[in-house]
């Protein structure tokens, strides 16, 4: 027998041994004094003491630190971003998952409506059944070329600035003829005939008063007379108004091959006047020059010339690139030219075997018919 314990010897052979106590359900630890546990019961499984929220559902994984486990069937979203619906995918950035059954939209664009393709780059998609437009936005439906048509000259922005026949229909002839030049002279002066003979009629009135100011209509007694000062400032200022009342004829017609019946004020708009004089200048003295030299050459210098004021007034050149053009525009169409111009002259000069009254129609019509040549054979628009 032993002092302070449980005799071993106590319950004798046969007796029944000491009641167990229960272990607690799940898996608790047991009470003191209860040892050994029963095998299998303790210690619990894995960790211990078990960590908080542990076990976890049936199907799942212990979850990051921290962390609220994913709905059931689905995997750990990336970062921190919120999981997708059951059956989408994780979105692009942050951007909210399209309905299903969509795609991604580019960038932040809405998506197209069913049916569409994805629209190029950032911009809208075109209703169904269209197509995106070639380019910029279609022209409308039926225009005209835009302004500009007519190339650089009158009737731009200032009077010699880009296109005087900007914005004309395109009737522009395909081949020059001399029967539809004095035809389209014709018909253009029959449809405007008081305003052109008016102002022959000025023209006429403007030159007899100079003549009688500076007496150059008086007969001269000898070679003092013929170069006194008064004549030769007669003449030069007759001279002058001479190229002015040309450059008014020119632009008369230049409105006339627009498609506008001119008015009286519109002859008399003049600009670029320097390039009109020196042009006019320069062009004379050639003209002088070829005379002395057996009338033939300056009989050539007046055919090669002959259209330097209308690109002066048309196209607002100076005096020496107009007079080269003309050369040009002309020795390229000497043949059909050359026979224009003889049948204009022969038409004034029946004119003036009229009484000089015949004049009064003839060179106006000369003077169009003279200008629509220009324009068809220097490729600028013409109005029918």
């Amino acid at each position: 027998m032993t002092t302070g314990g449980t005799d071993p010897n106590e319950h004798g052979p046969g007796a029944n041994p000491p009641e167990r106590e229960t272990p607690p359900p799940g898996g608790a630890a047991p009470r003191p004094g209860n040892y050994p546990p029963p095998p299998g019961n303790y210690p619990p499984p894995g960790n211990y003491p078990p960590p908080p929220n542990y076990p976890p559902a049936p199907g799942s994984y212990p979850p990051p630190p921290g962390r609220t486990p994913p709905p059931p069937g689905n995997y750990p979203p990336p970062g921190g971003a919120r999981p997708p619906q059951q059956g989408g995918y994780p979105p692009p950035g942050s951007m909210p998952p399209p309905p299903p059954g969509n795609y991604p939209p580019p960038g932040s664009m809405p998506p197209p409506p069913p049916g569409s393709y994805p629209p190029p780059g950032g911009h809208m998609p075109p209703p169904p059944g269209n197509y995106p437009p070639p380019g910029s936005m279609p022209p409308p439906p039926g225009g005209f070329p835009p302004p500009g048509f007519g190339g650089p000259g009158y009737g731009g922005p200032g009077y010699g600035g880009p296109g005087y026949g900007q914005g004309m229909p395109p009737g522009r002839p395909q081949q020059l003829s001399v029967g539809d030049a004095i035809s389209y002279g014709w018909r253009k002066f029959s449809g405007n005939a008081g305003v052109w003979i008016g102002v022959m009629v000025i023209a006429a009135i403007i030159q007899v008063l100079i003549d009688w100011i500076f007496g150059l209509n008086r007969g001269v007694s000898g070679f003092g007379d013929y170069y006194s000062p008064m004549r030769i400032i007669g003449t030069l200022v007759g001279a002058v108004v001479g190229i002015f009342i040309q450059a008014a004829f020119v632009h008369g017609a230049l409105r006339e091959t627009d498609g506008h019946k001119p008015d009286f004020g519109a002859f008399f708009q003049f600009r670029n006047v320097a390039a009109i004089v020196i042009a006019s200048i320069v062009v004379g003295i050639a003209t002088w020059i070829g005379m002395m030299l057996f009338i033939i050459p300056g009989l050539v210098v007046v055919f090669l010339t002959w259209w330097t004021m209308q690109f002066v007034v048309d196209q607002n050149m100076d005096a020496m690139t107009a007079i080269k053009s003309s050369y040009r525009v002309i020795s390229q169409n000497v043949g059909t030219l050359f026979l224009l111009a003889l049948a204009l002259v022969g038409i004034n000069i029946i004119g003036a075997l009229l009484c000089l009254v015949g004049l009064l129609v003839t060179i106006p019509l000369t003077m169009i018919a003279s200008t629509y040549a220009y324009r068809v054979a220097s490729g600028r628009p013409v109005a029918p």
